[in-house]
């Protein structure tokens, strides 16, 4: 028995049409919606035609940024010349036929989602422009000298081996650990089962009612040969071939021979790949730390919503004041005479001595100056040390500056 589909995932699969039960491909969108509140970077990856262009909009749809825009960018459409410019804007007069200032995506997509497909075709000098804006939020327009700031989430995709693209040289080390903070594996068709069928026949009867042709049926042979076909373009080859027979084949039931005269020539029949030895990764412990922040942010959740149910107290409580500790301002501190008073047992002889003394008249000093005293003393103790200063006087080093100026201690 299939395990249980979570209610998300199911609303997600109908929102976007996406149709499959695979396991993997189930797992894929699981993983988009739960990365989906937490605002890291995401990068998508799958073979060309498997479906990668509907995570981004997953992720969008159930973020918090979702009443804002996204923007789909394809990478590899966009001439080298220009992808700066079309990314981040540019000035007046900044290159040949600059005839006004513009802005580019990262700004018109302010507090939205920008999705870079094809990622992997970015040149060298814009992937050092996306990793700033990744870092610190922070992009320059072509042919300005101002920084601007932008709010902005980053979904990336590509059908690119991106480890090897970094030892080739072809893609940022850097860019690609910080793109990849979340990595969504999309499946291919070919490993996808019995999806290959629901999707064929699903394609078949979209095309017979949006041309208001008779749908096709699909013999046991021709199933057979389409569920061992390996499927190189994917879904996206599946959806042509199932159309040309609609077309072609509008009411009939369609063979294997039917099916093959869509396919290239030769076209390979899906063998599975020998497993070669895996080398290390760092997937499955990045993997149990995601689980936990998703934990965390379904428990925080909890908790909020757990509080929200209680009724506002009548009264809020007063911290204590011996609860409450600040940096002291002052370097004197103030005792009011109520505050203690002595019995007769807490009388001594030098108490005595010291009310004798008191008797002779001494020059009163202000608090100031009981301060200034105090920091130059402490000074010449640390013998000039500020810091030390600071530490033995239980204040901020920005404090002991500004009273040393104050004072006229330099």
């Amino acid at each position: 028995m299939p395990p249980e589909i979570p209610a998300e995932v199911q609303q997600a699969k109908m929102r976007f049409g996406i149709i499959g039960n695979a396991p993997a491909l189930t797992a894929a969108i699981s993983r988009a919606v739960q990365v989906a509140p937490i605002d890291l970077s995401v990068l998508v990856t799958g073979e060309s035609g498997s479906g990668k262009e509907f995570f981004p909009k997953i992720i969008h749809a159930f973020s918090a940024r979702k009443h804002a825009r996204y923007i789909a960018v394809n990478c590899g459409a966009i001439p080298e010349g220009t992808i700066d410019s079309e990314l981040f804007g540019h000035e007046k007069g900044a290159f040949t036929g600059a005839i006004g200032s513009r802005k580019g995506y990262f700004e018109e997509a302010d507090g939205g989602t920008i999705f870079l497909d094809e990622v992997a075709e970015l040149p060298l000098t814009t992937q050092a422009r996306l990793l700033r804006v990744l870092e610190s939020g922070e992009f320059i327009k072509v042919g300005s000298s101002t920084v601007q700031k932008t709010n902005i989430r980053v979904v990336a995709a590509t059908n690119v081996d991106m480890l090897k693209a970094v030892e080739e040289g072809r893609f940022r080390e850097d860019l690609y650990y910080r793109l990849s903070t979340v990595n969504i594996a999309v499946p291919p068709l070919r490993d996808r089962g019995n999806d290959i069928m629901l999707l064929a026949r699903k394609f078949a009867s979209d095309f017979g009612e949006r041309y208001r042709m008779p749908p096709v049926t699909f013999s046991d042979e021709a199933r057979g040969l389409m569920m061992r076909y390996r499927w190189p373009g994917n879904v996206r080859q599946l959806k042509n071939v199932v159309e040309q027979t609609a077309l072609f084949d509008a009411g009939r039931e369609v063979t294997a021979d039917d099916i093959e005269q869509y396919l290239p020539a030769g076209g390979p029949v899906y063998t599975p790949v020998i497993a070669s030895a895996p080398s290390h990764t760092y997937d499955r412990e990045r993997e149990a730390i995601f689980n936990m922040i998703f934990r965390m942010q379904k428990e925080i959740d909890a908790l909020r919503a757990e509080i929200e149910k209680r009724p506002a107290p009548a009264q809020q409580i007063a911290t204590p004041a011996s609860e409450v500790r600040e940096m002291p301002m002052s370097l004197v501190h103030y005792h009011h005479p109520a505050a203690h008073t002595s019995t007769v047992e807490d009388i001594t002889a030098d108490d005595i001595t010291a009310a004798g003394s008191a008797a002779t008249p001494q020059p009163s000093l202000t608090l100031e100056d009981t301060e200034r005293e105090t920091i130059r003393r402490s000074l010449e103790n640390n013998g000039g040390r500020r810091k030390a200063t600071a530490r033995e006087l239980n204040i901020s080093e920005r404090t002991l500056y500004r009273k040393i100026k104050e004072y006229g201690l330099e």
